[in-house]
């Protein structure tokens, strides 16, 4: 894992995942450096990710005091209870949804969650934060983030796409990834991670840009890709062109014994 500033008051928790058969796809968590500081997600549950001994090198831990799980998937709740213990006073901000969710496996203290949902704020001391559904999900319980102190959107998963090497998933800036392997990237992430796209009503999808649009970000940080600033009118472009994009269809079963048919020695 590594850290950068993406904005003057937003610090990047950046790493990434190599999904076969797809590419490198950025991991990244972040932290808004408001006068109550917010982590929002907490990055892979692999065992030899420290989430909490990275977020460390930029806030003291403690010193946490909200963590916005912008969904309850494992790459967003990897360092959710480290960093619970070592965030005494931290309260998790959540959805009915994503609550329950959890409680499937590991339930969260009840006395440390904040049911925020789409469109409705938090008070960070110095700013509200607005909670936005964005266009592409994955789960039911998605709520990313508009601050409108910093102007940046924090949008979960939307937006995001696996790309060629590590290095590019481990960029600063989604700028130096070639802009044609960039809406690629996009468009297949679209269709494998919110395969519901190619179901949608086309005017209903273009009108969930709507908020976003509204809001004008100046620079939107995904997920599962580098931070992408200025003129994102092409983002927006693209994603509307992923209810016709062709769907995904992952290897299958006899792709599979192929692929470890390769890794069997000689």
């Amino acid at each position: 894992m590594h850290t950068y500033r993406a904005h003057p008051e937003i610090s990047v928790l950046g790493d990434y995942l190599e999904v076969p058969g797809l590419g490198f796809l950025a991991v990244n968590a972040f932290v808004i450096h408001a006068a109550q500081p917010v982590v929002v997600d907490t990055g892979l549950g692999l065992a030899d990710r420290d989430f909490v001994a990275c977020l460390a090198g930029v806030i003291d831990p403690a010193d946490v005091a909200w963590i916005w799980l912008t969904h309850p998937d494992r790459d967003h709740t990897g360092g959710l209870f480290a960093l619970l213990e070592a965030a005494p006073r931290a309260r998790v901000v959540t959805t009915f949804t994503g609550a329950g969710i959890m409680s499937a496996e590991r339930p969260l203290p009840l006395n440390r969650i904040y049911l925020l949902n789409p469109g409705q704020s938090l008070d960070v001391g110095d700013r509200r934060l607005t909670g936005l559904r964005p266009p592409l999900f994955d789960n039911p319980a998605t709520v990313g983030v508009l601050d409108p102190s910093t102007g940046v959107c924090l949008s979960s998963d939307c937006f995001g796409g696996p790309l060629p090497t590590p290095e590019l998933a481990n960029a600063e800036d989604a700028a130096a990834v070639n802009p044609d392997e960039l809406r690629v990237a996009q468009l297949l992430w679209a269709t494998v991670d919110s395969p519901w796209v190619h179901s949608v009503d086309p005017a209903k999808f273009a009108a969930s840009f709507t908020p976003l649009r509204d809001f004008g970000p100046s620079a939107i940080l995904s997920t599962h890709l580098p931070p992408v600033t200025g003129d994102s009118d092409t983002l927006f472009a693209t994603l509307l062109g992923a209810p016709q994009a062709g769907p995904f269809a992952g290897p299958d079963q006899a792709a599979l014994e192929a692929m470890l048919r390769e890794f069997q020695p000689a």
